[in-house]
């Protein structure tokens, strides 16, 4: 199961959960205020940025694998 990065809207608080792949973020509530006005945030494995060059060539940089 991957684990999620979350936003709460109401405190600005950052927090993870562990989630089933595909699931929204219904229910998922802000541990520090107990709020359920969250966003789910794109973390930057997931976003195929890349430090240093300032390009992003995508899954086309990653070699080595078969």
């Amino acid at each position: 199961m991957p684990i999620y990065e979350y936003r709460c809207l109401e405190c600005g608080a950052v927090f993870s959960k562990l989630q089933r792949v595909g699931a929204t973020s219904e229910g998922v509530r802000c541990p520090k205020c107990g709020s359920e006005k969250v966003e789910r945030m794109l973390s930057t494995f997931a976003s195929g940025s890349s430090s240093g060059t300032g390009t992003s060539t995508g899954a086309a940089s990653c070699t080595g694998f078969t």
